[in-house]
Order: structure tokens, then C-alpha cells, then sequence
């Protein structure tokens, strides 16, 4: 039993507060960072504990009856489950600000994704399927080496994030950011499934939703944005 999920927590919190303190005073108010940091906090918790409850209840584990086990990485985190639960507490917390909070938070949600993914390091389970590229990594007393899976998603989630910092400056219509954001998350996911190593289904569907209602929102409010008034 390793209890490294806040290992991998805490990575996705560093990501997080890096590029909320990049961007403050540049693509974002300097002084909403304050109520930024506090969204996306309520948010991530949401998010990982939620999900962290709905791994154990699929995997068969009560959480009333084994409590410790909310720390423990066995069956990790639901990423659908998760995802749901962050988006639900961030959009209750900025429902007076919705479009702004979330276009603000956008790229430090990507980076805390990433940093959540880098957090593979400390859970030793960054490795996918076998790969023969020049970068593949064996594991400790393997000679098949693997994708860097994890890796993979990480930098593809801070591209993804450069990206948007660079979209946020030329002022586009609330939400397309948001909007943007989301559709790299499951992009990204998206493009690096098919490389990890699953135990039956893989949660693909999950990806191809988030993706497409990302794309749908940022498509919609950047109409909505360019109508005459």
C-alpha cells in the first residue's frame, strides 16, 4: 500500500498556483488571483475526493467501512467521476462571475492537470505499453521498455496551456477560453489512452465528451461574442 495520491495531488497543486502566479498581472487581474486560487482549490478537492469515492465504490470498496483506503492508490481516481465533480463546485463557487473565473482559470487547470499527470514520478507509474522509440523507458528489473504515457499527457496539457495564455491575449468572447480548455483536456487524454495499460474498457467515452462539449462551447460563445449588439 503506498499513500502517494497526495504525492500526485500535490504536483497538480504546484502546476496550478505556477501558472496562476505567471499570469497574474498579465492575462489575468492581478488582484483576482486571490479569488482564482480559491475556485480552483475548491474545486480540485471537489474533484479528487469525489473521484477518489467513486474508484472505490466501482472497485468494490466501501468508503464508509475503510476510510484509510481514500489515501491509498489502488484503483486511483475516476477521471470521469472527478472531472464532474470539480467542474459542478467550480461553476456553484463562480456562478455570479461564471465566464471571466472560468476563462481565468483555464490555463492553471491544464498546468495542475499536468502536474497532476507528472505525478506518475512519485507513484512509479508513468510507463504504458511497449515502445521501441528512442525515449522509452524499461521499469526496474524489465528489458521491455514502455511510453512514457504519463509524460506524454503532461507536456501535451502544458502545450495546451501555452496556447491558451497566447489565445487570452487577444481578448476573444467569454468562455471561449473555458471552452478551449476543456476540449484539450479531452484531446489530450484522448490522444494518449490508447497507450496506457487498461484493464478492460478504457473511460474513452468520457474524453470524446468532454471534447466535444468543449469544442461545442468555445464554438457557441465565440458566436455568441461576434453578434451585433
Amino acid at each position: 500500500m503506498e499513500f502517494t495520491l497526495l504525492g500526485a495531488a500535490a504536483f497538480g497543486v504546484a502546476g496550478l498556483y505556477a501558472m496562476l502566479w505567471f499570469e497574474a498581472g498579465r492575462t489575468n487581474a492581478a488582484d483576482c488571483t486571490r479569488q482564482l486560487w480559491d475556485v480552483a482549490l475548491g474545486g480540485a478537492v471537489a474533484g479528487l475526493v469525489v473521484g477518489r469515492l467513486g474508484a472505490m465504490v466501482l472497485g468494490g470498496t466501501n468508503p464508509v467501512t475503510n476510510l484509510g483506503d481514500i489515501l491509498i492508490v489502488r484503483s486511483g481516481v475516476d477521471t470521469g467521476i472527478a472531472s464532474l465533480a470539480a467542474l459542478t463546485t467550480i461553476g456553484v463557487l463562480a456562478r455570479k462571475d461564471l465566464w471571466r473565473i472560468a476563462d481565468g482559470l483555464a490555463p492553471a487547470a491544464l498546468t495542475g492537470l499536468a502536474g497532476w499527470h507528472l505525478g506518475c514520478l512519485v507513484r512509479d507509474a508513468c510507463l504504458g505499453t511497449p515502445s521501441d522509440l528512442p525515449w522509452a523507458v524499461a521499469a526496474d528489473g524489465s528489458d521491455i521498455t514502455r511510453h512514457p504515457v504519463e509524460i506524454y499527457a503532461a507536456l501535451l496539457l502544458i502545450g495546451a496551456a501555452i496556447g491558451l495564455v497566447v489565445m487570452k491575449r487577444r481578448f476573444p468572447p467569454p468562455g471561449v477560453v473555458a471552452g478551449s480548455a476543456l476540449a484539450a483536456a479531452g484531446l489530450a487524454r484522448l490522444a494518449t489512452e490508447p497507450m496506457r495499460l487498461t484493464i478492460g474498457g478504457g473511460p474513452e467515452i468520457w474524453y470524446v465528451v468532454g471534447a466535444a462539449a468543449g469544442l461545442g462551447l468555445a464554438v457557441g460563445r465565440w458566436q455568441a461574442g461576434r453578434k451585433p449588439d
